[in-house]
């Protein structure tokens, strides 16, 4: 069935600036700019400026799938405007029973080489997309960070190093190596 009018209403913060153009949406915030283009779903983004900015999403005669962006597009923005006031931190374990695994940061975070994994002397690379960068924890052994502004670029970043160590041809209950997402979640903290 299909629905007349559905609406999705997001605030934004004071700090940050929105702008839309032909469903082309910028967020610019303290930690830089990001955009998107949402020209493939067809709804009606508005910018509501007053007391408090507000983006409206409305779909016209829209089907259950349809309807369902709506709520994509506002989760979309909301991730952008968190990209932009606080960034994103994925932190990654490297896992190994026995051969241990060498991670090694290479062109100023924005690459990274694993080597000896599983003991093969295959060298895997694995390059950051772009705005993110890798770096080696401090306080924690075997860990990678990291770090950038677009969600979208930093999970699949660690999603590449994940699965360029996936273990093949073997039992994966007892290969348990390989190097996984421990924690995600943003670099500026809410308690500040």
């Amino acid at each position: 069935m299909r629905d007349v009018l559905k609406t999705e209403e997001l605030d934004i913060p004071d700090n940050v600036e929105v702008s839309i153009k032909a469903r082309l949406i910028s967020v610019t915030g303290p930690r830089g700019t990001l955009s998107k283009n949402v020209r493939h779903v067809d709804m009606d983004i508005r910018l509501l400026k007053g007391k408090t900015n507000k983006v409206t999403l409305a779909v016209w005669q829209g089907g259950r799938k349809h309807v369902a962006c709506l709520r994509t597009i506002r989760s979309m923005i909301n991730n952008m405007i968190t990209g932009v006031t606080k960034g994103f931190q994925y932190k990654m374990r490297a896992v190994y029973a026995h051969f241990p695994i060498n991670c090694i940061i290479q062109e100023n975070g924005t690459a990274v080489e694993i080597r000896n994994f599983l003991g093969e002397k295959t060298v895997r690379h694995v390059n950051m997309l772009g705005g993110v960068v890798v770096a080696e924890s401090k306080t924690q052994k075997d860990e990678l960070i990291l770090e950038g502004n677009d969600i979208d670029n930093v999970s699949q970043s660690a999603a590449s190093i994940q699965g360029i160590c996936r273990v093949r041809n073997k039992d994966i209950r007892k290969f348990l190596d390989g190097i996984y997402v421990s924690d995600k979640g943003t670099i500026a903290t809410d308690d500040a």
